[in-house]
């Protein structure tokens, strides 16, 4: 997954395809809401996510946490910790995960021996500012029944681009105080933006799973435009087109 997230935004050779799933990597299983990367630790690897949800969050001196964003398997999650090993942010398992912790001496040399994956990984990274810029937007200037509109619809493309979008449904395992920590929202306030959402005929959330009924009217909410996610048009259109045959 993480070769096919790659692939969506940079050209990659027959020959760094290989090396890319030449790599090895410890495997681990971190337990729900368990934190795997502390503040300020000096990190040797980057963990890619092969199952589960993922947070980065802030937290401040009272224990309050602010979610940052969010990450699906596929995601190497930190990889931006090969050129800054103190880790800025903590990393929690929302829910049960796997991952895979690739050394960064492997990345390195990946990246030094071929030069088109140095630039993937850098795009990786790029991207990765952009959905926390975007986030930022969310937040500061959305209504609450926007906020959690583009949250939805973001993942929505995010989970197509990796195959576990199916007619409009995906894996949505977040409690409404997780929504509520990434979208600066209390518990009530989320239940009752998910009600109108629902009541609109836009969407159902049930057992962990999200379902988009009507993708036009979600994304109209939202002020949903996937540019920021940098996907290409195919891959796009093919996770838009996934939602769409719900309608």
């Amino acid at each position: 997954m993480f070769l096919q997230r790659l692939e969506a935004r940079s050209e990659i050779s027959a020959q760094e395809r290989e090396a890319v799933l030449s790599l090895n990597g410890q495997p681990q299983k971190v337990a729900a809401h368990r934190d795997f990367v502390r503040l300020g630790e000096e990190l040797e690897d980057s963990c890619l996510i092969v199952d589960g949800l993922v947070a980065r969050f802030s937290q401040l001196e009272d224990g309050s946490r602010q979610i940052v964003s969010l990450h699906v398997p596929g995601d190497m999650v930190d990889l931006y910790s090969l050129m800054l090993p103190k880790a800025p942010s903590p990393l929690q398992a929302l829910t049960n995960v796997t991952i895979i912790k690739v050394p960064h001496r492997l990345l390195r040399e990946l990246a030094f021996d071929h030069r088109g994956l140095a630039s993937a990984f850098w795009r990786d990274c790029v991207v990765d500012g952009a959905i926390v810029a975007q986030w930022l937007v969310n937040v500061g200037r959305r209504n609450a029944r926007g906020r959690i509109a583009h949250l939805i619809c973001e993942l929505a493309v995010r989970y197509a681009q990796i195959g576990a979008l199916t007619h409009g449904r995906f894996p949505f395992p977040i409690t409404q105080e997780q929504l509520g920590d990434a979208l600066g929202l209390t518990s009530v306030h989320v239940n009752r933006s998910i009600k109108t959402l629902r009541e609109d005929g836009l969407i159902t959330v049930t057992r962990g799973t999200a379902t988009i009924l009507d993708w036009a009217g979600l994304v109209s909410v939202a002020e949903f435009n996937p540019a920021y996610l940098h996907l290409p048009i195919s891959l796009g259109e093919n996770g838009l087109a996934a939602v769409r045959q719900v309608r």
